[in-house]
């Protein structure tokens, strides 16, 4: 029944396909009936890709049903092997070939006598876990598969390089602001005279994955991706890992000093404190922003935030601790991992939600009536039938969330970048003060106290009329107060004398 809702999180199988689909020359099979392979055309049309996405649909039809798949799967793994020669082909499960219950583990072995290629199976429980967790499983099983296999010939690379390096990890097609978060970190760390060692898995290339170890520490910014492999590579090789998400100002400057903490660990001599100073007081706008009139004037104003981990948390401290915003609720959809989600936002917010039935979000947005919301696309379109503005700070996205300009959400340009978005994002003074005087484009209805359900109550030509005189920026806080006036009392249509009766009831 969940396919019936929207769902903050696909099925287990895009994760792997964003996964494998990063790398450089990585083919996937994808054992599926027609329909799953959706992803080829999400993947192209949003990422813009101008190259066919290397992802095959190994067709589960009645001939299959019949006779089995195995002949089917094989054939189609070496014809790709043989076709594009790639790097590694990952056979990737669904929740199709769960329930025939196939041994893919053995249809791999079969197919790895005839290809040139690597060729494993993506081994996550499709039944047990989301997009988001597959992605990181699958990430972790690649790169120990090449950890692995480069140990046991003898090719591991010994040493750290020479100068401080940094892996970050985590950046994949699809994600949300990726690219241009790469491009801001790759600069943060050239200003930090890091060396970026590798980045993966976007546009890295599987034979690269054993120079890995070589690098002074992991970065992992999204607390989605990454974790797992970085976590093998801490416990495996001693690799410290720097998890802290470098995004708005405060958070920016507590990634870079654990990075200097790490880096002198290792016998290293760094000390960014006036780098820190520097970028904070005269080159971020983002700090400067924080004490003007402009910032004064967001001061107070409820908001609701509510995405995946990672975006979540970081714009509610954001909000609460550098811009003085009312965090009404904060939330995640990312149950599996609700517990450091409380841990990091309970402080800065008056209410955590933790949940992926966007209803249930929609209704709590109605019943709060916060100034603005910070979500995904979801909870978008609930503000605009709230009548509520929405920045998007992450996944699930649309199209508009591939900005062709740069626009990153990390580091110090990406700081700025969020003042914009928050700031824009609230329906201003002036702005009010407009709609007051010429109308403007508030004349849509605007619904009740949730969202899961139409009114149950009918308004007079002579009320509805009075509704209409009302300043548009309080119309909807007035119609909702006035229908549950209403049903408090068993009234089923509303009258000029219901809405007075109302307003009364409230003092005003």
């Amino acid at each position: 029944m969940k396919l019936a809702y929207w769902m903050y999180a696909g099925p287990a199988h895009i994760g792997t396909l964003r996964i494998a689909s990063s790398f450089k020359n990585v083919h996937a099979i994808m054992h599926a009936p027609l329909g799953d392979d959706y992803f080829n055309v999400m993947r192209s049309m949003l990422e813009r890709e101008r190259d066919f996405t290397p992802v095959t649909a190994s067709v589960v039809d009645r001939n299959v049903l019949a006779r089995g798949s195995q002949e089917k799967v094989v054939e189609n793994i070496v014809r790709k092997d043989r076709e594009e020669t790639p790097d590694l082909i990952v056979l990737t499960p669904t929740c199709t070939s769960s329930i025939l219950q196939e041994d893919l583990e053995n249809f791999v072995q079969r197919a790895q006598l005839d290809a040139k290629g690597d060729v494993m199976l993506a081994d996550v429980n499709h039944y047990r876990v989301n997009e988001l967790q597959a992605a990181d499983r699958t990430l972790d099983q690649i790169v120990k598969f090449y950890i692995n296999k480069a140990r046991k010939k003898g090719e591991l690379p010994e040493g750290k390089t020479d100068k401080p390096s940094v892996n970050i990890i985590g950046m994949s097609t699809l994600g949300f602001h990726n690219n241009h978060d790469c491009t801001e970190l790759k600069r943060l760390m050239a200003d930090l005279g890091i060396e970026v060692n590798e980045v993966i898995p976007e546009g890295a290339s599987v034979h690269n994955l054993k120079n890995l170890p070589r690098a002074w520490f992991n970065l992992v910014p999204y607390r989605e991706l990454g974790l797992m492999a970085a976590k093998y590579l801490e416990s495996e090789f001693g690799m410290p890992l720097v998890d802290i998400t470098p995004m708005g100002i405060v958070e920016t400057a507590r990634c870079i000093r654990k990075i200097q903490q790490v880096l002198n660990a290792q016998g290293a001599d760094v000390n960014y404190e006036e780098f820190i100073d520097h970028q904070t007081r005269f080159i971020s706008q983002a700090a400067w922003f924080s004490r003007s009139i402009d910032c004064q004037n967001l001061t107070g104003k409820k908001a609701v935030v509510f995405g995946d981990n990672t975006h979540a948390a970081a714009m509610t401290k954001i909000l609460a601790r550098e811009m003085g915003i009312h965090v009404v609720l904060a939330g995640t959809y990312c149950k599996y991992d609700a517990d450091w989600f409380r841990e990091q936002v309970s402080e800065y917010c008056d209410e955590v939600l933790i949940s992926d039935d966007n209803a249930a979000i929609g209704d709590a947005i109605a019943r709060l009536e916060p100034a603005a919301i910070f979500g995904t696309q979801m909870e978008r379109h609930v503000g605009k039938r709230l009548d509520i503005p929405c920045g998007v700070i992450a996944s699930p996205i649309h199209i508009q969330n591939f900005p062709v300009g740069y626009t990153p959400f990390l580091g110090y340009e990406g700081a700025n970048q969020l003042v914009d978005l928050i700031y824009n994002s609230f329906t201003l003074g002036m702005e009010d003060h407009l709609l007051e005087i010429f109308g403007g484009h508030d004349t849509k209805e605007v619904i009740t106290k949730g969202i899961s359900a139409d009114s149950d109550l009918t308004w007079t030509k002579d009320a509805q009329a009075e509704l209409n005189k009302i300043p548009g920026f309080v119309r909807g806080k007035i119609k909702r107060n006035t229908e549950k006036f209403a049903r408090d009392r068993g009234f089923d249509q509303i009258t000029v004398e219901v809405m007075y009766a109302a307003k009364e009831s409230v003092g005003a």
